[in-house]
């Protein structure tokens, strides 16, 4: 197994194919050229703001897990970047896609079923695992989302009155830093304690299926995908 590069790298190789689905998905080219029905927008933030309190809530178990001031800096970082910057975000993004008109297809009604199965898996890492699983399983998220929009900084409709304020925000210089940290402090504690072996493959397993897991959530959100007995409900109103 080469040690070339750092570990954060070749997990992302070894997902490469995955990730490959995650910035070629419709939902994400859609966006990036102004056409993905605001309706469909409208869902995936309403979905993607409960899936980020159970982010934060597994970034705050990671840090009372945490055994040293990086891990502990690790985790508090990316939680306070959620808590105060990308829930406000998304609710400020959500106010301006509503006033458009977009119509409620039932996002914020709870969970679809691919964020239940997202949520459920990083939560039952962080109560199961230390905090080298915990941030194996967040990390495609934060890092996914960057990179897709660096992808789209140059693509994406720059007249759209939200998709381009969407790119911008995961674009902005902190955002990259944070990530760039997250992969470095990972990469750290992978040397540490996984640098081969059965451990190795239960982190690079963690980290495809947390990768995975993204890719299904698009999916649920260009979908609109729901539990059928609620589907059936939205349908009557």
């Amino acid at each position: 197994m080469s040690t070339a590069l750092p570990a954060s790298d070749r997990f992302r190789a070894r997902s490469e194919r995955i990730w490959q689905g995650l910035h070629a998905h419709p939902f994400i080219t859609e966006l990036a050229a102004g056409t993905l029905p605001i309706d469909k927008f409208r869902f995936f933030l309403e979905q993607d703001n409960l899936y980020l309190e159970d982010y934060a809530r597994c970034l705050a178990m990671g840090a009372a897990k945490s055994r040293s001031e990086t891990e502990l800096r690790y985790f508090i970082t990316d939680l306070n970047q959620v808590l105060d910057k990308e829930l406000p975000s998304n609710r400020e993004l959500l106010d301006r896609v509503t006033e458009m008109g977009a119509v409620d297809r039932g996002g914020a009604s709870g969970m679809a079923p691919a964020n239940v199965a997202y949520t459920s898996y990083m939560r039952s890492l962080a109560l199961h695992g230390g905090p080298l699983e915990i941030m194996a399983s967040l990390l495609p998220c934060a890092w996914s989302y960057v990179e897709i929009a660096a992808a789209l900084a140059d693509r994406v409709d720059a007249d759209h009155p939200v998709y381009a304020d969407w790119v911008g925000y995961f674009s902005l210089p902190a955002n990259v830093q944070m990530v760039n940290d997250m992969r470095r402090d990972f990469d750290l504690l992978v040397q540490d304690e996984a640098s081969g072996g059965a451990r190795w493959d239960r982190i690079d397993h963690i980290f495809a299926t947390s990768s995975r897991l993204e890719h299904q959530f698009w999916n649920m959100a260009y979908t609109f995908e729901r539990w059928p007995d609620l589907s059936e409900d939205l349908a009557d109103r």
